[in-house]
């Protein structure tokens, strides 16, 4: 195994720039937004630094108390954790079936394809078909609809284990695995992150239209799951499913901050961790993926198996998916510590979606 690569700078992002490296669409620091953020104790609107500063002290333990969590998050945790425990007793392999083809399809083409790789960082582009499949796919893992996906994911990125990053381990393992999740979002969250962290993204019809249907969705898929094999078919469809693709994901939250390797010096703890990329179709290459976050392809070794990468291929073989940006920097340009997030980025522009 080679040495670590040490950058000549380091892998810092500029305050204004997303989770690719790029720069989010520039709002003056003092620009007045919607009336529904006023300043309660000024009866005035807020700036956008008063916006991010809000965004920032959100993601803190210290708002993870008894009378200020999410109910309804904890409570559809709960349940489908139960729901998966039952799954061992109402076992068929139909139900078996249908949990790791739907695995598949909602964790690898869903979130790590859709959600993560195309929508949170640009690394491909898609055709309108494969774009709403992989939307869809994604909205039915139940880890939140797009845009509430990709802007918190993007304030990861910007925020890495510094304070304002949604689940850092250097605030608790169990912080950063699931218990960040249970804090409850003051009101005109999602909105500022919307509109912060994913502004080319609000007026997607399609990212619009699974926003509004997240909820109908879940539920009618789980109606279906019944329908077609009742009992065993809904846990191990649904409740197994998502247990499983839940902790995946988290795991590339908690654990590879914690445990692994590092291919690149980057100014967080970002790991390499081969156990949770095989949980997560590839995400687990997780130092990879922080010093480089717009390469579709997670691993930059040979022997670092991409999952979600081979899908990606898969895609744009058929055309779904075009102008992947899959060049993984050359063994030259990592001795010489070339970081894409050193470099100044083009703005975003709402048509390359």
């Amino acid at each position: 195994m080679s040495d670590t690569i040490v950058p000549e700078t380091q892998n810092e992002l500029p305050p204004e720039t997303d989770a690719s490296g790029v720069a989010t669409l520039e709002l003056p620091s003092e620009s007045v937004l919607d009336q529904t953020d006023a300043d309660t104790s000024s009866d005035r609107p807020l700036t956008i630094a008063e916006e991010r500063q809000l965004i920032i002290d959100f993601h803190d333990p210290s708002n993870l108390r008894w009378n200020n969590l999410d109910w309804i998050t904890l409570g559809w945790t709960v349940v489908m954790h139960v729901g998966a425990v039952a799954a061992l007793f109402n076992f068929t392999w139909p139900a078996f079936f249908a949990f790791l083809v739907l695995h598949w399809l909602t964790a690898s083409i869903g979130i790590c394809l859709g959600y993560h790789r195309y929508l949170s960082h640009r690394s491909f582009k898609l055709r309108t078909p494969g774009k709403f499949f992989a939307m869809l796919c994604g909205t039915l893992s139940a880890e939140g609809s797009p845009l509430d996906w990709a802007s918190t994911h993007r304030l990861h990125h910007q925020k890495s284990d510094q304070k304002g990053d949604p689940h850092s381990p250097n605030q608790g393992n169990w912080w950063s695995h699931i218990l960040w999740l249970f804090a409850k979002p003051p009101k005109g969250h999602w909105e500022r992150m919307h509109r912060i962290y994913t502004p080319e993204l609000v007026n997607d019809p399609i990212l619009r239209f699974f926003q509004k249907t997240e909820f109908f969705l879940l539920v009618g898929s789980g109606v279906v799951l019944y329908l077609i094999g009742g009992l065993p078919m809904l846990l191990w469809g649904l409740c197994m499913r998502m247990v499983v693709a839940y902790h995946s994901t988290w795991f590339v939250n908690s654990a590879t901050h914690i445990w692994g390797y590092r291919n690149y010096e980057t100014r967080d703890r970002s790991r390499n961790l081969w156990w949770v990329a095989l949980l997560s179709y590839g995400e687990g290459w997780h130092n990879n993926h922080h010093a480089h976050p717009s390469v579709a392809p997670a691993g930059h070794r040979w022997w670092e198996i991409d999952m979600t990468w081979m899908a990606i291929r898969t895609w744009q073989f058929f055309g779904l998916a075009y102008d992947v940006k899959d060049q993984i920097p050359d063994r030259a340009s990592r001795k010489a510590g070339i970081d894409e997030n050193d470099a100044p980025a083009d703005p975003i522009a709402a048509t390359s979606v």
